[in-house]
C-alpha cells in the first residue's frame, strides 16, 4: 500500500484536513480566556472561579486524552477526530445560549472530553499514514494548525464581545468550526494503514507504570505541570490587570496580544537546533531562565516592559515546553506515544490547576502575586531540570562497563 509522499494532491488534502482539525480543537479550547474579566463582571464570581470556565476544559482534556487515544486503536482515527470536532463545534454554539455561569463550566466539562480526539490521534494518524520523508513537514504543518486556531479563537472571541456580545462571538466561532468540520470529513483520507485491534487496558496499565518508575520521565512530567501552570496563569490574569487603571485598555487590544504566541513557532525550532550543539540539558536551563526574566520585566507598571516581559516569557515558553516534551519520546524506550500522553496529561492538570491558583494569588496580592507565584513555580521547574541532570548522570554510569 502506498504511503502519502510530499508533492501529492493526497498529501496537500491531508494536511489542510489535519490543519483545520488542529484549528477547530485549539480555537474552541481557549476561547474563555480573553473573557474571564468579562464572566467576572457579569456573573459576580471572583477571577479564580472565572478561571474555571478554562481549568474546567483543560482538566477533563488532561484524563480524556489518556482515554480517546486507545478507543482510537479499536474504533479508527478518521471517525474519532470527525466526532470529536463536530462536538466541539456544537458546544461552542450552546454556550452562546447558557443562562448561567454554572451551565457555561457544565458544557465547558463536556467540551474538554470531546476535545481529546483530535491531539490523541491526529499525530498517530500521520505517523501511519505518511512516507516517513514526508513525516516532518506534515506534523510541522499540524502542530502550526493547532497553534494558529488557540490564537485566532482568542482574538475572534475578544473582538467580536468588543463589537457586538461575547454571546454573538460563540455564534460566530462555532458556526465557522462546523463549516470546517465539514471540509474536514471531505478532505480526509481513510487511513489504510490502520489496523483495529481490541482494547487492551491491563496492556495499558502495565505500560503506564514502567513509565512512571523511570524518575527521568517522572521529572519531565513534573516540568510539564511547571511550565503550562505558569504560562496559563500569566495570560489568565495579564488581562484582568490589562483592563484595570492606569491601562484601562478594550478587550479587542488584549486579546489581539495573543499574537505574541508567534514568536513560539521560532522560539521552538530554534531551541530544537540548539539542544543538537549544547545538550537539552543546557538549552532547558536557558529557557527557564529565559521564562524567568520575562516574568519579572511584567511587574513594573510600564505598559512596554509589560508587553516586552510577556514577549520574552513566551519566547522562552516554548522553547523550553519543545525541549522537554522532545526529551520524553528520547527517554521512553517503550509506548513512546503513551509517554508523550502522560506528558500531555501533566502538562494540562499544570494548566488546569495552575491556572486557578495563579487567581488566588491574583485576589490577594494583584499583579505582585501573580509574578511570585510564576517565579516559584519556575524555581521548581529549574530544580526538577537540576534533578533529571542528577538521574540521568547515575544511569549512564549503571549502563557503563
Amino acid at each position: 500500500m502506498d504511503y502519502i509522499k510530499k508533492g501529492t494532491k493526497a498529501f496537500t488534502m491531508t494536511n489542510i484536513a489535519l490543519f483545520a482539525a488542529g484549528f477547530i480543537t485549539f480555537a474552541n479550547l481557549y476561547i474563555t480566556q480573553p473573557l474571564m474579566p468579562q464572566f467576572s463582571n457579569d456573573y459576580n464570581v471572583s477571577p479564580a472561579v472565572a478561571s474555571l470556565s478554562l481549568s474546567a476544559a483543560t482538566s477533563i482534556l488532561a484524563f480524556s486524552l489518556l482515554l480517546f487515544g486507545s478507543l482510537s486503536e479499536a474504533w479508527g482515527r478518521k471517525k474519532l477526530m470527525t466526532a470529536s470536532i463536530f462536538a466541539a463545534s456544537f458546544l461552542t454554539l450552546a454556550l452562546a445560549f447558557a443562562p448561567n455561569f454554572e451551565t457555561i463550566l457544565a458544557l465547558r466539562m463536556i467540551q474538554g472530553f470531546v476535545f481529546a480526539g483530535v491531539p490523541a490521534i491526529g499525530m498517530a494518524y500521520l505517523g501511519e499514514e505518511m512516507d516517513p520523508s514526508s513525516l516532518g513537514v506534515a506534523m510541522g504543518l499540524y502542530i502550526s494548525g493547532n497553534a494558529i486556531g488557540g490564537l485566532s479563537g482568542r482574538i475572534i472571541i475578544g473582538t467580536m464581545s468588543d463589537l457586538f456580545s461575547w454571546q454573538m462571538g460563540m455564534i460566530v466561532l462555532g458556526v465557522l468550526s462546523i463549516i470546517i468540520s465539514c471540509y474536514f470529513v471531505w478532505a480526509l483520507p481513510e487511513s489504510k494503514h490502520f489496523t483495529p485491534r481490541p482494547l487492551q487496558f491491563r496492556l495499558l496499565t502495565k505500560t503506564l507504570f514502567q513509565h512512571i518508575k523511570d524518575r527521568r520521565l517522572v521529572l519531565l512530567f513534573g516540568i510539564g505541570f511547571t511550565l503550562m501552570g505558569s504560562f496559563v496563569t500569566m495570560y489568565n490574569y495579564i488581562g484582568f490587570k490589562l483592563v484595570e487603571p492606569p491601562y484601562n485598555l478594550s478587550m479587542t487590544f488584549v486579546s489581539w496580544l495573543f499574537v505574541v504566541y508567534l514568536v513560539g513557532t521560532w522560539s521552538s525550532t530554534w531551541f530544537g537546533n540548539l539542544s543538537d550543539q549544547y545538550g537539552r540539558q543546557n538549552v532547558l536551563y536557558s529557557g527557564i531562565v529565559i521564562m524567568f526574566v520575562g516574568v519579572m520585566l511584567t511587574f513594573p507598571i510600564s505598559l512596554p516592559l509589560k508587553v516586552g516581559g510577556l514577549i520574552i516569557f513566551t519566547f522562552g515558553f516554548f522553547g523550553a515546553h519543545s525541549i522537554a516534551s522532545g526529551w520524553v519520546s528520547f527517554l521512553a524506550k517503550i509506548d513512546k506515544a503513551q509517554a508523550s500522553s502522560l506528558y500531555l496529561f501533566a502538562y494540562y492538570m499544570g494548566s488546569s490547576i495552575g491556572g486557578t491558583v495563579g487567581g488566588i494569588f491574583w485576589m490577594h496580592y494583584g499583579w505582585t502575586g501573580i509574578v511570585l507565584f510564576i517565579g516559584s513555580a519556575l524555581v521548581l521547574t529549574f530544580t526538577f531540570a537540576g534533578f533529571i541532570h542528577y538521574y540521568q548522570s547515575k544511569y549512564e554510569k549503571m549502563q557503563s562497563p
